[in-house]
């Protein structure tokens, strides 16, 4: 069934994928927040441009965008699968418990902060292209993958990437030479065992966006992981 958004407010158009009892194409989205908020057993395709807050709490439910996504994508959901066939602006994945996002191009900045884990919920983010300052800040679980892919005339990461970071990992298809990272952190080489834990993603990524793998993988991948438990002391306290 096919939604037109192009008259239609986020409460309208959420209201009618709630009630709906099969799979939903929501056309001409156009800056509507909230979209696909708290959703879960459904299958949701959006052409256009959809507002902040995408799939915010989302609980189960898939949401694929034909196209760019503003911030918040992904706030605090809980479980399910948001791709995006173009870039996203700030905050993706804000504090995001679960589930998976995975994005074609490029992110803006603080993707991932706060993300965490819990038992056996491990949330995942595959970002395509590169991400901006602010990276994984304060993240406590979960999995960040960078893979700087498309025409980037810029680093695969912007300023203060893993700022606050305590818990989860980080992969970035660099070596990273010329990113500073603060002392919490450890960034090494990723090892052939390092990338095993993220080959299924990396596969899934290419499988969805039609990307080479032997080319994704024929580069150096660098692995952060924290390296305190009180990543705040250098923060925040004078000594």
């Amino acid at each position: 069934m096919i939604i037109q958004a192009k008259s239609l407010g986020y409460k309208e158009i959420n209201d009618r994928l709630r009630e709906a009892d099969t799979d939903y194409t929501v056309i001409d989205c156009l800056g509507q927040r909230f979209l696909g908020a708290g959703m879960a057993d459904r299958s949701i395709v959006m052409e256009g441009t959809p507002g902040n807050a995408l799939g915010a709490y989302l609980n189960g439910a898939s949401i694929t965008v034909k196209g760019d996504a503003q911030d918040a994508v992904g706030d605090t959901m809980n479980d399910g699968r948001i791709v995006i066939h173009g870039r996203v602006g700030d905050a993706v994945g804000y504090a995001m418990r679960g589930g998976q996002i995975f994005v074609c191009g490029d992110a803006g900045y603080r993707a991932g902060i706060h993300m965490k884990a819990y038992q056996s919920k491990i949330p995942v983010m595959v970002i395509g292209g590169c991400a901006g300052s602010f990276l994984g800040e304060y993240q406590a679980g979960g999995l960040i993958v960078v893979l700087g892919l498309g025409e980037n005339d810029r680093r695969i990461v912007g300023n203060f990437p893993c700022t606050g970071m305590h818990g989860g990992k980080m992969f970035l298809r660099s070596d990273c030479a010329e990113i500073t990272f603060p002392q919490q952190v450890t960034a090494a080489a990723a090892t052939v065992d390092d990338l095993a834990e993220i080959e299924a993603y990396i596969d899934e990524y290419c499988r969805l966006f039609g990307a080479d793998k032997a080319d994704v993988m024929d580069a150096p991948f660098t692995v952060v992981t924290p390296n305190t438990k009180s990543p705040y002391k250098r923060l925040y306290v004078a000594n």
